[in-house]
Formats: structure tokens, sequence, C-alpha cells
């Protein structure tokens, strides 16, 4: 594998107006919710499995048109279920929408458990939590559910969240991958609730499936998995180096490496950076590569070991 074919790119063609129904492939059909912004691209996608009795996955957030377009979209048939990749507030508020609208049973991710830093404080994005969500069962590893002419089963992937999970649909050998992959952008590892050591676990565990296409919550489709998640490991593996020379360079603490390594970032996503580098040395802390001047956290100071 040459340094080219291992460069991350990024795929930002996506030709879905919020609000339509698109037949993206045999078996599935998209539509995107009106709410983008710097962490969403052009908005949720939601996706629809089958026909007659068809499943969706990530309903998004509680945006009323979003869900008549839903409703809209599957009319004439049953909602059976409502899969969940995680509970961040543009993915799962809406199950609780579709199911007083339908009746559909809600699946998949475990529901949002509060977490603090080691230090005590609280989680600055907890926030960005859908606090309420409530399966009525919650899927775990190989867990599965089947519908006319398809069987989509659970891939549990901690890292983005610590209650992450894809599905993967067999009969087209297609990943529905949430916030864990996605062509447009690397996704947020927000510690407490992020882990990077999980996150890389979770990109090692989908490298050793088979697998001909991702479908992200957000953007468009990952087209060549395989490739790409070799690309994903290369890219964290050379943030990590950065953050190590960053420290060795001098630079102490998360707001100085942030303002080094992320040249020209969206002001918007400042805390992000700063909780991503964080994911890294909470990781190189544990690892024993990297020291910190007491629990690792935003406020610590950082050297090498």
């Amino acid at each position: 594998m040459t340094q080219h074919q291992e460069n991350l790119t990024f795929d930002r063609d996506l030709d879905a107006p919020a609000g339509t129904v698109q037949q993206i492939s045999p078996l599935l059909r998209r539509v995107v919710c009106g709410n983008p912004g710097p962490f969403t691209f052009t908005g949720t996608c939601t996706y629809v499995i089958g026909r007659g009795q068809v499943s969706i996955i990530d309903p998004g957030p509680a945006d009323a048109r979003h869900v008549a377009a839903l409703l809209k979209a599957v009319e004439g048939e049953t909602i059976a279920n409502i899969l969940v990749t995680h509970t961040h507030r543009d993915h799962s508020p809406a199950a609780a929408m579709v199911k007083a609208a339908t009746g559909a049973r809600i699946l998949g991710c475990e529901s949002h458990v509060r977490m603090h830093f080691s230090t005590g404080a609280a989680n600055p994005m907890d926030a960005s939590f859908d606090t309420d969500y409530a399966p009525d069962l919650v899927m775990r590893d190989g867990d599965g559910v089947t519908g006319p002419g398809y069987t989509v089963l659970a891939v549990t992937t901690p890292g983005h969240t610590s209650n992450h999970v894809c599905f993967a649909l067999a009969e087209e050998k297609t990943v529905f991958t949430g916030d864990h992959v996605m062509a447009w952008s690397t996704s947020i590892v927000a510690p407490p609730d992020g882990a990077m050591g999980d996150y890389m676990a979770s990109i090692d565990k989908l490298r050793a499936r088979d697998d001909a296409l991702f479908w992200p919550a957000h953007g468009p489709a990952v087209k060549e998995p395989q490739r790409y998640l070799r690309a994903l490991a290369h890219h964290r593996r050379a943030r990590e180096h950065s953050i190590l020379n960053r420290i060795a360079a001098g630079d102490g603490t998360i707001a100085q490496m942030v303002a080094k390594i992320y040249e020209g970032l969206d002001p918007r996503l400042t805390k992000a950076a700063g909780l991503s580098v964080l994911a890294h040395l909470e990781d190189l802390t544990a690892r024993g590569v990297v020291k910190a001047d007491g629990p690792a956290s935003l406020d610590a100071r950082y050297a090498m070991s």
C-alpha cells in the first residue's frame, strides 16, 4: 500500500434535496432531513429498507417536516422497525414520533448514559444527546431483524459514541455506518463518551468484513470501504503523530495543539477539535506514551513520558 493510496480523500457530492425520496438500490430508499450544518453536512440521511413491511434507519431529529416526508414515502406500507445507530440528537429523537404515528418498535443502540470526566467535570457534549430515547429492544452484536427479502444484522461499533451500532444489510453486502464512517468527513470522537481506542478497534472490526458499500447517516456512500478504512486508520495515526510532534515541540496544552494542528479551522468546530485531541491524549496516556499532570482532561498539561 503506497502513501498515495492511503491518503484520505473526501466525497462531498450528494445530490439529495431535503424531503425527497430517492431509490438508491434495489432494496433502499433515502430521505434526507433539512438539518444541514457543520456536523451534519447536508442533513441526516434516513434509510428505508424493503417494500411493504419496511425498516427505517436513523429517523433523524425531532423535525415534523422530516417525519411527514418519511411517512409519505412509505404511504400504504407498514413500518415494522425503527433502527437507531446512536443517540445524538440528529439521529434518534424522531424515533418516538414515528412510533407514535405507526406503532413500529424502536430497536438498535442502548439509551445514552451520562458520563463525567475522571476529574468529575460534566461532559460538554451531553447536550447533543437524546436523553429521552427509549428502545423497545437493544440489539447486541449479531442480532438481526428480517422483512420481505431483507435481513439486517447489528454490528456494534463503539468509539464515536459508547453506544454506536452499525447495521449490515446481508442481501446487498452493505453497511449503514451512522457516524462511525462517513465519506464527507471524519467523525468526531469526543470524551468521555467517545473513546479513541474503541473507535480504532471498531475500524479494525469493519476492516475484517467484506462489504461492498457503506451508507453513512450524512453525505454520500463510501464506495470503496476497505480502501477508505485503511486511509481512515492512517489518518488517525497521522493525527496522533502530529499531537506527539506538538508535545515534543513544547506545546503542553490542548488549546496550543489545536491552534497549530487545525490551522484555518471553522471556529464553530474548535471545541470539537479540542475534544478529538483529548481522545488521542487519553489513549496515549493509557498506553504510557504521554504523561499528564493529573487525569487526562481538557485543562491538563501534557509531556512525553
